[in-house]
């Protein structure tokens, strides 16, 4: 999009900025795409294209200190836009007060119903309190409303998955790559469905494909991948393999117990005891659990 853009001498649209923004939180490049709207937020504080995106890597990236600015300067001056009281909305389910979070998402869509940002918020507050039901309905008018967007398909099938309607979560995860073949959080979900499935191998590849798509240094946000696609080589048999990914896992999250429980138990699996019990003294020092004591 930059490059094309900077050759007939569009680089600084504004438009082409949000443009690149949304593309970028499409690929889950979620910092790059806060400090690009960041910037342009500096240079122009009224471009409200620009503030559902970022708005929205805000939350992804926990910058509850902007939200909460933020949210209060738009509220003061434009209390009668949707997009105000949607930043209040993202701010509360930044610090996951999901009742406060519903309630200014709804306050939002109250403002202005074809405004589907606020609807995924809406969905994604119901949906942090296992509240199925209220979720995919603001899933599905966010649908209606985003056509050609992927996104509410994509938590749709997430909540299908969540209730264990695994069928249906494929044929939204499905709906949602043809739109959307580059997503990697799309191929993070039918790995997740694929493992669920029993189908380890399929789960491998998907999980491969998600992290392919992702940024060679890659967030802690992505650790539960890494971990996944460990998971899934280890069902398969590939215990090596499944040693590298469990050792990059540690490297984003370093003290996470559950990691050092499952490293032990694929050498346990390989016949290396010895290494499989230093692994799991590892793992209860960090945090006591049935699995590792047992």
């Amino acid at each position: 999009v930059g490059h094309q853009a900077q050759g007939v001498g569009l680089g600084q649209s504004k438009d082409v900025v949000v443009c690149k923004a949304e593309y970028l939180y499409q690929c889950c490049e979620f910092r790059e795409c806060y400090e690009i709207t960041r910037a342009l937020l500096r240079s122009d504080p009224y471009c409200v294209d620009c503030l559902p995106v970022h708005l929205a890597c805000a939350v992804e990236l926990g910058e509850k200190n902007d939200l909460f600015l933020l949210g209060h300067k738009l509220v003061d001056e434009h209390g009668e836009k949707a997009v105000s009281w949607f930043a209040v909305g993202c701010y509360y389910l930044c610090i996951k007060q999901f009742d406060n979070a519903q309630r200014y998402f709804q306050k939002s869509t109250n403002i202005d119903k074809d405004f589907a940002p606020a609807w995924i918020g809406y969905g994604h507050a119901f949906a942090s309190q296992d509240e199925s039901d209220q979720a995919m309905a603001a899933y599905r008018t966010a649908t209606r409303l985003f056509l050609g967007c992927h996104l509410p398909l994509l938590c749709l099938g997430i909540e299908y998955m969540r209730t264990s309607n695994l069928s249906l979560a494929e044929e939204f995860f499905t709906k949602s790559k043809k739109i959307c073949p580059n997503d990697p959080l799309i191929y993070n979900e039918l790995g997740v469905l694929s493992y669920r499935k029993k189908h380890y191998s399929l789960a491998a590849k998907y999980f491969q494909k998600a992290m392919s798509l992702l940024p060679d240094s890659l967030s802690s946000t992505w650790e539960a991948t890494v971990s996944n696609l460990a998971h899934s080589l280890r069902k398969s048999g590939r215990f090596a393999d499944a040693l590298c990914m469990y050792e990059r896992a540690l490297a984003l999250q370093p003290r996470n117990a559950g990691t050092y429980s499952s490293m032990g138990f694929t050498h346990q699996l390989m016949g290396n005891p010895h290494r499989a019990i230093e692994l799991y003294h590892k793992s209860l020092g960090i945090q006591d659990d049935a699995f590792t004591s047992d």
